[in-house]
C-alpha cells in the first residue's frame, strides 16, 4: 500500500479521483493527510494570470528527490459543474505528471480512467471539431499520447462507416437479454454467472420470470410502435439453457417485440465451446440469427484448466467449424492478453489457431483483476506477464490484426486492467457487432431484461444517463421481477413520454 500525503484539503470525490490515478502506478494506494513513513508527498498551488490563464503546479517529494509539473490552461466559464470539471482536469494533469516523473513511467491514456474514450471523441466531433481538433484536444486536455488518440479517431470512422446515423439513434432502443448460467464460472470473471444445474427448478423458474420480463416489456415497445435497433442475448452463456428453451424463448421474443423486421442484428453469445450443439444451432437458424461469439480466450490447455473453462482447445475448434458450416455467418471470437501463465509465445499460438478460422470479428481483451473475481481473491494462485510483456502482446494482436484485414471498431477500459491497456473489438469490414458500438458510445437507451441486465436510460434531448440494474442472483431475480418491470416501465414513461413519431 503506497501511501500518497496531500498538503491540501479536498473533497471526497476529489480523493477519489487522486487515488484512481494513483493506482495507474500501484497496485494500491491510499491518499493521506498526516505523515508517513516512505510516504510520497504532494503539493499544489493554483493562480490565474492577467490574460485569464489557469497556471497549475504540483511539487513531489519522495525518497529525497523532487518533482515538479507545470499546467496551463485558459479559464472557462460556466457553472460550477463546468468550472469544478476544469479544475479536477488541471489538477488531474500536474499530479499525474509528477507521478510520471518520479516512477519513470509514461500512461497512454493520460488522465482518462473512465472506459469510454471514444466517447469522449465522438464529443468532440459533435461539438464541430474536425478530427484533427479532436485528436490535439485529447492530447492536449487529457494527456493522450498520440498513438492512442489516432486508434480513437480510427474507431470512430469505422463506427460511423458501420451506423451512419450513430448520432440519430436516441429514439430507438436496443434490448439486452440476460441468462445467467454457464457450466462452471471462470476465475475472472464477476458477470452473474451461476454453474447451471436442473435439481432445484431454479433455471424453469427463472425462464418463466423471463418471458414474461419480455412480455411485458413488449407490450410497452408495441404501444409507443418503437422500433429496436439490436437486440443482445448475453450472461452468463445464454447457450447453456435446451435447445427447446431457446426455441420458446425466440418465440416469446418474436410475439413481443414491435417491428422485428427493423431490428438490425440479433446476437447470441455461445462463449462457452461446451454449450454448442447441432440442435441449437438449428434454433438459431430458425429463427434467422447468425451472429454468435464461440469464445476460446487461449488455445492453451493448460490454461482454460486453470481458469476454470472446461472445453478443450479442439473443442473450441471443432464448434466453430460446426457453427460454420451449418451456416453461422457472422461468428466472434475472444481472446484475453495476460491470462495466467501466459506471455508473448503462448499469445502468438493462440493468434496462429485464430488465423486459420478467420472469423469475422475477433475481441482482445486485456485481463483485469475484478475486485469479486476469484482470480482477485487468491492473486498469489495465479501468475501473469509483467507491464512490459502485456504491452507487448497487446502490440502483437494489433499488428495480427491488420494483418489479417481486421479493424478496430470499438474499445473500452477497465479498472484494475493489466498495463492500464484497453480491450479492442476488431472486425472484417462490414462485420461490426452494432450492439457493442451502441452501447459502448451510449447513443441510446439500452433496456436490461433478465438476471443482472443493466438497463441504461437516456434522456434524447440532454444526454442524461439513469441506470437500473436487475437482481444478479437467479433467486432474487424470481422474486423480484415483477418489480423490477415496474420500475423500468416508470422509467421508459420519464424517457420517451410521447408516441414516437414515424
Amino acid at each position: 500500500m503506497q501511501k500518497i500525503i496531500l498538503k491540501e484539503q479536498f473533497e471526497q470525490d476529489w480523493i477519489r479521483m487522486f487515488t484512481h490515478l494513483a493506482n495507474l502506478f500501484f497496485e494500491q494506494s491510499e491518499i493521506c493527510t498526516h505523515t508517513e513513513e516512505d510516504a510520497i508527498t504532494v503539493d499544489f498551488s493554483l493562480k490565474k494570470d492577467a490574460e485569464g490563464l489557469l497556471i497549475g503546479e504540483a511539487f513531489l517529494t519522495w525518497n529525497g528527490k523532487e518533482y515538479a509539473a507545470t499546467f496551463t490552461e485558459q479559464e472557462e466559464t460556466g457553472d460550477a459543474k463546468m468550472i469544478n470539471r476544469q479544475l479536477k482536469r488541471v489538477y488531474s494533469h500536474i499530479f499525474l505528471e509528477v507521478l510520471e516523473q518520479a516512477m519513470e513511467m509514461q500512461q497512454s491514456w493520460g488522465i482518462l480512467t473512465g472506459i469510454r474514450p471514444t466517447k469522449l471523441y465522438h464529443k468532440y466531433r459533435q461539438q464541430g471539431y474536425t478530427s484533427e481538433e479532436a485528436q490535439r484536444l485529447l492530447i492536449e486536455r487529457h494527456r493522450i499520447s498520440s498513438e492512442k488518440s489516432e486508434l480513437l479517431a480510427k474507431i470512430a470512422d469505422v463506427q460511423l462507416r458501420a451506423i451512419p446515423d450513430l448520432y440519430d439513434l436516441k429514439k430507438e432502443v436496443s434490448i439486452y437479454i440476460g441468462i445467467p448460467f454457464c457450466p462452471t464460472k471462470c476465475a475472472y470473471c464477476t458477470f452473474p454467472a451461476y454453474a447451471i444445474h436442473r435439481k432445484n427448478g431454479r433455471v424453469e423458474s427463472f425462464l418463466d420470470g423471463l418471458h414474461e420480463e419480455i412480455r411485458e416489456m413488449g407490450k410497452w415497445l408495441k404501444e409507443r410502435d418503437m422500433t429496436i435497433t439490436t437486440i443482445y442475448f448475453g450472461g452468463g452463456t445464454p447457450t447453456s439453457i435446451e435447445a427447446e428453451e431457446m426455441d420458446a424463448l425466440y418465440e416469446t421474443m418474436y410475439a413481443s417485440f414491435p417491428n422485428m423486421e427493423k431490428v438490425r442484428e440479433v446476437t447470441v453469445e455461445a462463449g462457452r465451446p461446451d454449450t454448442i450443439t447441432p440442435a441449437k444451432i438449428d434454433v438459431l437458424k430458425k429463427w434467422g440469427i447468425d451472429r454468435i461469439s464461440v469464445n476460446p480466450q487461449t488455445y492453451t490447455d493448460e490454461t482454460l484448466k486453470a481458469i476454470g473453462r472446461h472445453h478443450t482447445v479442439q473443442e473450441t475448434i471443432d464448434k466453430f467449424w460446426l457453427s460454420r458450416n451449418m451456416g453461422m455467418k457472422n461468428i466472434n471470437m475472444d481472446l484475453i492478453i495476460g491470462l495466467p501463465n501466459e506471455g508473448i509465445e503462448e499469445f502468438q499460438h493462440s493468434l496462429d489457431e485464430t488465423e486459420k478460422m478467420q472469423p469475422e470479428s475477433l475481441t482482445v481483451h486485456t485481463l483485469s483483476f475484478k475486485r469479486a473475481s476469484e482470480m482477485t481473491r487468491n492473486k498469489d494462485k495465479y501468475k501473469v506477464a509483467d507491464r512490459g510483456t502485456v504491452e507487448q502482446m497487446m502490440k502483437l494482436g494489433e499488428q495480427w490484426n491488420a494483418a489479417n484485414g481486421y479493424e478496430p471498431y470499438y474499445l473500452y477500459r477497465q479498472k484494475n486492467i493489466l498495463g492500464n491497456l484497453e480491450n479492442v473489438g476488431y472486425a472484417k469490414p462490414g462485420e461490426e457487432s452494432i450492439y457493442n458500438i451502441v452501447i459502448m458510445e451510449e447513443v441510446q437507451t439500452i433496456i436490461g431484461i433478465g438476471c443482472g441486465a443493466s438497463s441504461k436510460f437516456i434522456e434524447p434531448e440532454t444526454g442524461k444517463i439513469t441506470q437500473y440494474y436487475n437482481p444478479k442472483d437467479p433467486a432474487a431475480y424470481i422474486l423480484t421481477y415483477e418489480d423490477s418491470i415496474e420500475k423500468k416501465l416508470a422509467h421508459l414513461d420519464t424517457v420517451f413520454p410521447k408516441t414516437v413519431n414515424k
